[in-house]
């Protein structure tokens, strides 16, 4: 028996000092609803990093999971892209 797909979001890490935690900041562009003008949105989300391998800056790619702490509900799926070196 098949569910359906998960959420998937792109955004860039920009905390990764808890345990096995990092906080990835999704931006999208929308229209607003009464003038039309183009607007970035951004959300932040918890995602669960269990190899602690994402750093500030990285192009991450999170999926849906199970609730795994108050407000954790989502995981890394991916790393699409590290952050430059300084």
């Amino acid at each position: 028996m098949e569910r359906g797909n998960r959420k998937s979001r792109i955004g860039v890490v920009v905390s990764n000092k808890m345990t096995k935690t990092v906080v990835v900041k999704v931006e999208r562009r929308v229209a607003d609803r009464k003038y039309g003008k183009i607007v970035t949105k951004a959300e932040k989300y918890k995602a669960h990093d269990e190899n602690q391998a994402c750093n500030i800056g990285d192009r991450v790619r999170i999926v849906e999971t199970r609730p795994m702490s108050k407000d954790k509900r989502w995981r890394v799926a991916e790393t699409l892209e590290k952050a430059a070196e300084v």
